[in-house]
């Protein structure tokens, strides 16, 4: 890990129990490291600050224990250290070991260890499937001249940030005796979620659906109601008359 750090590299380690997490992530602080772990009892906005922090270098080494279901994208993440890989089960079978392995696959230092007592059936069909990936991948780019180069990308603005702008908007509506349109506003953050989807920022349209659901909650609405489109009849609509 630290080699990683020195060259400004990131750092995802995955558990099996949130204690684990929680000492592990004690013990890499206690070493001079900086880190941050990530379970179900951080709530939504945080944990996306938390993903937001590991790729702005606010800390070096995430440790988490679903690491499949935040929708990561962090591409900075050169290393993937996954202990326990030999416990079968939902999170250490073959399909979560080969998606959490993938959080790696963006870098172009990209590497996963595996911890580990015996090689399971998942283990090797990870490892049979990553080789086999590996020499396509091998020769498609020696075929067509291609340099593998790191994906970059900008990191997004705070969602704290923004919450906070639309808090303080609400509020000069309300001081100012104008009336906020919670329905127009359910319609944006619903837009900016699918646009966010769209554009594979999965931390954001996760943090802005919990967003609308505690709009919609606050508000005592179960859905957003369709924008309202004119309604425009021909002149002959008025004169048709139906056949006997």
């Amino acid at each position: 890990c630290r080699q990683r750090v020195e060259k400004g590299e990131r750092v995802l380690v995955t558990t099996l129990t949130k204690r684990t997490a929680e000492d592990l992530a004690d013990y890499l602080r206690d070493v001079g490291l900086r880190v941050r772990y990530l379970h179900s009892d951080i709530d939504a906005i945080e944990r996306v600050e938390i993903l937001r922090g590991l790729r702005a270098a606010d800390f070096d080494i995430l440790v988490g224990i679903n690491l499949l279901r935040e929708g990561l994208d962090l591409p900075e993440v050169s290393l993937v250290c996954i202990l326990d890989a030999d416990k079968e089960g939902f999170l250490r079978s073959q399909t979560s070991l080969i998606q959490t392995a993938g959080r790696a696959a963006r870098h172009v230092n990209g590497e996963v260890v595996l911890f580990a007592d015996q090689i399971t059936q998942s283990m090797q069909a990870l490892i049979d499937i990553s080789e086999y990936r590996r020499a396509k991948q091998m020769e498609y780019n020696e075929r067509h001249g291609i340099k593998p180069q790191t994906v970059r990308r900008a990191v997004q603005e705070s969602l704290r940030t923004i919450l906070r702008g639309r808090e303080v908007e609400a509020s000069v509506i309300r001081e100012a005796g104008g009336d906020f349109n919670v329905t127009e506003l359910l319609r944006e953050l619903e837009q900016e979620m699918q646009e966010a989807s769209a554009n594979l920022e999965f931390e954001r349209a996760a943090l802005l659906r919990d967003q609308i659901m505690e709009v919609k909650s606050g508000a005592g609405l179960d859905k957003i109601e369709p924008k309202r489109r004119p309604v425009r009849y021909s002149r002959s609509a008025g004169r048709r008359r139906s056949r006997v």
